[in-house]
């Protein structure tokens, strides 16, 4: 349906934007308690360690904006065990974030969770198609095997081979900017929970 690749797409594209209304509302509603610290921040940590070493393996193609696309099948670390690592870091990360600041508790954390679902799941419909036609069977043997947001305890194993090497330096410079809304924001909650 056209309407509805117009929507994936437009989420995908701006997958990177969509995170700064939640930001906003947590900085005007906060209240946040060294006990929401003690409970968010935990789950911001466990998002942010998934994101870097999925793109710790992934690299850069990660970042792209400008439309769905992949030069191979990343089917090793954190995708060994979870089909969208990236995407399950984010929404840990965006909530535990939440419950940090504890702004609108718990209906802005239940929102967001709702919201993320809903644009990760229809940006992962897009993001298949791409990936079924362009690696064919050995996606549909991955996707068979690993589940889209649930992560399994057993790690895939490609037949194929052929993965990127993990490299930790790669992906803190990838995440460096993530990094440093994460030390600004929580900083932020801090003073704000000081006024």
């Amino acid at each position: 349906m056209k309407i509805a690749g117009d929507m994936r797409d437009f989420l995908f594209r701006y997958r990177s934007y969509t995170p700064v209304p939640l930001v906003i509302l947590m900085l005007i509603f906060a209240q946040p308690s060294i006990a929401s610290f003690a409970c968010g921040l935990p789950l911001a940590f466990a998002g942010e360690f998934l994101r870097l070493w999925g793109v710790s393996i992934a690299g850069s193609e990660t970042r792209v904006t400008g439309g769905v696309g992949a030069s191979q099948l990343v089917t090793s670390g954190p995708f060994a065990f979870v089909r969208n690592p990236l995407y399950v870091g984010n929404v840990l990360l965006y909530i535990g974030m939440g419950i940090a600041s504890y702004a609108l508790f718990p209906w802005l954390q239940a929102g967001a969770a709702l919201w993320f679902g809903f644009q990760y799941s229809s940006i992962v419909a897009l993001e298949e198609e791409f990936l079924v036609e362009k690696f064919g069977d050995r996606y549909r043997r991955y996707a068979s095997s690993v589940r889209r947001f649930l992560p399994s305890f057993s790690p895939y194993r490609d037949p194929e081979g052929g993965q990127p090497v993990l490299s930790w330096s790669r992906g803190l410079r990838s995440e460096r900017r993530t990094l440093q809304a994460i030390v600004l924001l929580s900083a932020a909650l801090v003073v704000r929970g000081m006024i």
